[in-house]
């Protein structure tokens, strides 16, 4: 039982960290690219700027998954090894 809570509590941990990241991340990379990157650096107009700075967050939500889905396809063989050897 004790393992079990153990691994759920891991899971758990796992997904708010994910779940934090898939809010902030997409969203900040959105803002900050549009007005430094497009706007500031490269002199793009606004209309522009949505566009570019729309592919980095829709690239950015992409990214966030897989490593995600790496995380928790690592997470799940490993307890399954650890279960399996007891």
């Amino acid at each position: 039982y004790f393992r079990n809570e153990g691994s759920l509590t891991s899971t758990l941990r796992t997904l708010l960290v994910f779940t934090a990241l898939m809010i902030t991340l997409p969203v900040g990379l959105y803002f900050s690219s549009k007005a430094y990157v497009f706007e500031g650096s490269l002199g793009m107009s606004d209309r522009d700027s949505y566009f570019y700075a729309a592919i980095v967050a829709v690239v950015t939500v992409h990214v966030v998954l897989a490593l995600f889905v790496y995380v928790a396809w690592n997470e799940g063989s490993r307890q399954w090894r650890e279960g399996k050897q007891d």
